[in-house]
C-alpha cells in the first residue's frame, strides 16, 4: 500500500503568493466575507467581528461589507453566553473575500480534520483570514501561519509558541500579515477590524465607526497584551506599563521589587511612590494579586494539579500557596472546583 507525501506547507504557500488577497489597502469595492463561529466562543469576540462591519455600512451610508454566518458542521454554533448562531455548513463557502472567524475554548477538539481541510482550501482560493480570540490557534493547527507573525489570546500564546515553532508568535494585540490578521481578544479584535476599516475604507470612516462605539481604537503595533485589566491612561504611563510587563513576564519565577525597580533604573521607593499613586497599591501587592490571578484562571480552566499551580504562579511551596489563594479568594482550590464543578 503506497503512503501519501508529506504536506509541503513552504511549497503550498509559494503556489499562493500571487493569488492571496492583501485586504488591507485602499479600495473602495465592498468586502464579501464569511463569519465562522465555533461553538465555545464568548460573545463580546463575535459582536467585535460582526457590529464594526455593521457599523461601517451605517457610517458610510451603504454596504461596504456583505457578509453571511457559517459553522465548522451547519449546526447552530453554541456561545459561552448561551446564545446559538446559526450558519451554513463552512464547507460551503465559496466566493468571499475575507473570512473572520471567532473561537474561544476547546479549540483542539475544535479543530477537526474538516475544519481545517476548509480553511486550507479557503486560503488556496485566495480568501483573506482574520481570525479572533483562540481563532488564531486553528490557524496554526491548520498550518496555515507557518512564516507568518500571528498572535492568540495570552491564554494560548505560550502554547502557541510551543507548539508550532514556524509561526512568529508575538503578544501584541493583533497582529496584520497579509493575507491573515489575528487579535488576541474582543477588545483587540474592535482594533483590528477599524484597521481594517481605516486602510482600506479610510481613516475618516474608521474614526466615526469608533465614535459610534465611544471606543478609543488601539493603533497596530503600539501595545502588547496585557493579562491585568489596567486603564489606558496607566498602561500609557511609560515606568508603570514597563513594570506590569515585567511582573507578568516573570509570574512563575517571580522578580523582588528591588530587582523591577533596579531594570527600570529608578530606586525601590521611587518605584513604590508610582505604584501608590496610579494605582493605590504597593509593588508588591499587585504583584501578589496578578500571581494569585493566574492561580485562579488555572485552578477553573485547567485540571493542572494544586502543586503545579502552586510552581507556574511563583510559589515557593504548596503551603504558602495555600494560604495566599485562600486569603485571596476566601476558600482552597478544591472547594472551588468541587463548587464550579457541582
Amino acid at each position: 500500500m503506497s503512503s501519501l507525501a508529506p504536506f509541503d506547507f513552504a511549497l503550498y504557500e509559494a503556489k499562493l503568493m500571487n493569488i492571496a488577497k492583501n485586504i488591507f489597502q485602499p479600495n473602495q469595492a465592498p468586502l464579501e466575507t464569511a463569519v465562522l463561529v465555533l461553538d465555545d466562543c464568548n460573545t463580546l469576540s463575535f459582536a467585535a467581528a460582526v457590529d464594526p462591519m455593521r457599523a461601517t455600512n451605517r457610517r458610510a451610508g451603504k454596504n461596504l461589507f456583505r457578509w453571511k454566518f457559517f459553522t465548522p458542521t451547519g449546526a447552530p454554533a453554541q456561545l459561552t453566553s448561551g446564545l446559538s448562531i446559526n450558519g451554513a455548513p463552512i464547507a460551503q463557502a465559496e466566493g468571499f473575500d475575507l473570512l473572520v472567524m471567532v473561537a474561544g475554548f476547546n479549540l483542539e477538539a475544535h479543530a477537526t480534520p474538516r475544519l481545517l481541510s476548509s480553511l486550507r482550501r479557503l486560503h488556496a482560493a485566495g480568501v483573506a483570514i482574520a481570525a479572533i480570540d483562540g481563532g488564531p490557534w486553528i490557524l496554526a493547527r491548520a498550518g496555515l501561519l507557518d512564516g507568518h507573525s500571528a498572535t492568540t489570546h495570552w491564554e494560548d500564546l505560550e502554547d502557541l509558541a510551543t507548539r508550532f515553532p514556524q509561526v512568529d508568535a508575538r503578544r501584541d494585540r493583533f497582529v496584520i500579515s497579509p493575507p491573515f490578521a489575528t487579535s488576541g481578544g474582543a477588545a483587540p479584535g474592535i482594533d483590528m477590524m477599524l484597521h481594517l476599516i481605516s486602510t482600506r475604507f479610510g481613516q475618516g470612516l474608521a474614526r466615526r465607526v469608533a465614535s459610534a462605539f465611544l471606543y478609543d481604537p488601539v493603533p497596530l503595533g503600539t501595545q502588547r497584551q496585557s493579562i491585568s485589566a489596567t486603564s489606558r491612561k496607566i498602561r500609557r504611563n511609560p515606568q508603570i506599563a514597563r513594570a506590569l510587563d515585567l511582573m507578568e513576564a516573570h509570574l512563575d519565577t517571580p522578580l523582588s521589587i528591588a530587582e523591577i525597580a533596579k531594570r527600570m533604573s529608578l530606586s525601590q521607593r521611587s518605584l513604590e511612590n508610582r505604584f501608590r499613586t496610579h494605582l493605590n497599591l504597593s509593588p508588591h501587592a499587585y504583584y501578589l494579586q496578578l500571581r494569585l490571578d493566574e492561580a485562579y484562571r488555572l485552578a477553573t480552566d485547567t485540571s493542572q494539579s494544586v502543586q503545579d499551580i502552586a510552581l507556574a504562579t511563583g510559589f515557593a511551596s504548596q503551603a504558602s500557596f495555600a494560604r495566599a489563594f485562600k486569603a485571596g479568594f476566601g476558600q482552597s482550590v478544591r472547594l472551588l472546583r468541587r463548587a464550579q464543578n457541582a
